[in-house]
């Protein structure tokens, strides 16, 4: 018996598209003479559609296109997921479904058990849980259908909630030949592991081989991997999809092939999940061209570097805009990386600008010290001007802070935190020098000069980022430790040998930007707790 895993890239509410990607693939694997063909969690409306739910249109029309599908089922088991109504009409008046099919016809459904509602999932929200876990006979096999966090708990990798049933422990009972899993399971770094680790559980307390179709994908905040997976009932991992791309994961559950190794791809693939974000953020949206304010700083050079990647050089435009704080040494770098990424680079001093403002003010500030509002207002004028290059023709403009600034307030209001898409806000600076140096593993193409320089915003004489800010090696783990593990800052402190007062002052500060990342543009989330999604904190609050 062959499965054919289909790891498509669905567009939330594209109903259209995402029925002609469901059929296209339901006919290659005709063409593959598969007998099953699964698909990724809500397949028809795409994951995750939040209060598009609450469109009761919404909801027929994906039972609308689950007819059209239906017919091209003929021959095969077909397993498409969507949201649907509730008959019963209790509590949640929808359920996460998967649509089970054969030979032209719908067996049944299907419905979530386990809804999870922490981090970036608010499922509980929109459907009721489902309390059956149903065996369907196909071709002499017993197969098991499950959803995603239908399989989680059984790991116990889920730190968040503990609910009532083990859907897995259900299933033992009935003694599938086969499990099947359609998963909306987003990606960050180095998830694939705990991910893999899941399945090798589940495989091995049911005995059998284990099918994972993994969405592909950026659907705003969130990027889906794929990796689609197949392993065999000893849990060992037989064949894996590619990361990042669509693809067709074609099983033959009577071959006996040997295991494969999960590839080890940390840093390259972050990479590819932010030039993945970039691609389907701005391409779903209708939009070709990006740009990015090129400072001669390494966070700027990395985005003008994804950007290339994901759009296409004749599509992406690098502006340097220097001041009188600017060094020569910056506008050359900037100059260089443009030319090595073939890019178009635009440079206009804003010296004049900040004179005039510095003139209009002079009158209201005289007697006051040169301060942050100085500074803040040349990196207003940039955001001001890079705005005017997106509105007049039709650039998307690419954020360039990172996560560790981010985390401090370490920006500036309307200034370098416009634009519409924040490409490195989940990304510390210590992760950023390592994909800056796998962007240079083959030929050098991010000038050696912006990694060697100091880090620095150039607002003023000799400035560099550690006048307020620990050195990146201090903040960054304590960032993570407080925002991904949880940690309190004295347990921090003990797991990091470093002074109480230290790791409380980096927390304060956290806390005290949060007004500041509220008006970010949205940024991608490639971490376990980003700011941007999944995270919800008051801005008025005195606990920390």
């Amino acid at each position: 018996m062959k499965v054919f895993a289909a790891q498509i890239n669905p567009t939330i509410g594209y109903l259209e598209g995402n029925t002609r990607k469901i059929l296209a693939a339901i006919e290659r694997a005709k063409h593959r003479k598969a007998d099953i063909v699964l698909f990724p969690e809500l397949t028809i409306s795409g994951y995750f559609p939040d209060d598009l739910l609450l469109d009761e249109s919404f909801i027929d029309a994906c039972a609308q296109k689950l007819e059209e599908i239906l017919p091209a089922t003929g021959g095969l088991f077909v397993c498409v997921g969507l949201p649907r109504r509730n008959p019963e009409g209790k509590e949640k008046f929808l359920y996460n479904s998967v649509a089970v099919c054969a030979d032209g016809k719908l067996l049944g459904y299907k419905n979530k058990t386990l809804l999870p509602t922490y981090d970036v999932f608010d499922e509980r929200r929109y459907f009721e849980p489902g309390t059956e876990e149903p065996i369907w006979e196909y071709l002499g096999h017993r197969i098991a259908v499950t959803i995603c966090e239908d399989v989680w708990q059984h790991s116990n990798t889920v730190g968040y909630t503990h609910y009532r049933t083990d859907p897995v422990l259900e299933l033992k009972k009935e003694r599938p030949d086969l499990l099947l899993n359609l998963s909306g399971s987003p990606y960050y770094f180095n998830r694939k592991d705990v991910r893999l680790s899941v399945f090798q559980t589940v495989a091995k307390t049911l005995g059998c081989p284990v099918v994972l179709c993994n969405q592909v994908g950026v659907n705003d905040q969130l990027v889906f991997d794929g990796h689609s997976c197949y392993l065999n009932e000893k849990g060992e991992m037989v064949q894996i999809a590619k990361g990042f791309a669509e693809d067709d994961l074609v099983i033959d559950l009577n071959t006996h092939a040997c295991p494969c190794r999960l590839p080890e791809n940390g840093i390259a693939d972050l990479y590819s999940a932010l030039v993945l974000g970039v691609r389907d953020y701005l391409h779903k949206q209708g939009f070709k061209r990006g740009m990015v304010g090129l400072s001669g700083g390494i966070d700027s050079a990395l985005v003008a570097c994804i950007a290339k990647e994901a759009l296409g050089a004749e599509n992406v435009l690098c502006v340097g805009l220097p001041s009188r704080y600017s060094s020569p040494g910056s506008v050359f770098d900037a100059e260089e990386l443009a030319k090595k990424l073939s890019v178009e680079f635009r440079l206009i001093s804003i010296d004049l600008i900040f004179q005039s403002y510095l003139d209009l003010l002079e009158p209201m500030f005289r007697g006051c010290p040169f301060d942050a509002t100085e500074e803040n207002l040349q990196s207003r004028i940039r955001g001001m001007i890079l705005m005017a290059f997106s509105n007049k023709e039709g650039y998307i403009l690419l954020n360039t802070g990172n996560k560790s600034e981010m985390a401090m307030g370490y920006a500036t209001l309307y200034g370098d935190m416009a634009g519409g898409l924040g490409v490195l806000h989940d990304v510390t600076k210590l992760h950023i020098y390592q994909l800056a140096a796998y962007v240079n593993a083959k030929e050098e193409i991010i000038p050696q000069a912006i990694i060697d320089k100091i880090p620095s915003a150039e607002l003023k004489e000799n400035q560099t980022d550690f006048d307020t800010l620990p050195p990146y090696e201090i903040l960054d783990p304590v960032i993570e430790d407080y925002i991904e593990n949880r940690l309190a800052p004295e347990e921090i402190a003990r797991k990091r040998n470093l002074g109480l007062e230290t790791v409380r002052d980096i927390v304060r500060k956290i806390h005290l930007a949060e007004y500041k990342r509220r008006q970010a543009p949205i940024g991608l989330r490639v971490t376990q707790k980003a700011f941007s999604k999944g995270r919800y904190v008051p801005i008025v609050q005195k606990w920390r």
